[in-house]
């Protein structure tokens, strides 16, 4: 099982807009990788996001260049910046089709953690806005760091 964790593109700030839309920069960097998964192969069942702008917009555009449908890009309350990562660490360990969730530091940051070292606070990986951590399951349920694909290398 693979384990796609993506922060959403860069988003305006609170003060420009308290909706914190994607700038242009955040949605142009998602469309390139984006673009990159398509040219990968990438095939997903579907994708999850936090629910606030920015992510469902970042969930949107990476959905439209994998070909999936948005009934297949759902919203999880439980995906915000200081939600508990437990949950999803349990519910992850039960899956076994692939997964893609778009959300905020430091939410995706302690999930890495947890499922790499059970560790909330190792900070084993450093996200960027728009990048992709992929995460896959070994045969022992422990998870390695497959591959990162930053906007910049797209």
């Amino acid at each position: 099982m693979r384990l796609y964790l993506v922060q959403h593109g860069e988003a305006k700030s609170e003060t420009e807009d308290a909706e914190r839309p994607l700038t242009s920069r955040g949605t142009e960097d998602v469309k390139r990788v984006a673009g990159m998964l398509r040219k990968l192969q990438i095939k997903l069942p579907k994708i999850v996001h936090s629910g606030k702008l920015r992510a469902k917009q970042t969930a949107e555009i990476l959905a439209q260049g994998l070909n999936i449908s948005l009934p297949l890009v759902q919203v999880s309350p439980v995906l915000n910046p200081n939600d508990d990562v437990r949950p999803w660490a349990e519910r992850i360990q039960k899956e076994i089709d692939d997964l893609m969730l778009v959300g905020h530091l430091p939410f995706l940051d302690k999930l890495a953690s947890t499922l790499l070292c059970g560790n909330e606070n190792a900070k084993l990986v450093l996200f960027r806005y728009g990048a992709i951590v992929c995460l896959e399951q070994k045969e022992d349920k422990g998870w390695a760091v497959r591959w990162v694909l930053t906007p910049e290398m797209c």
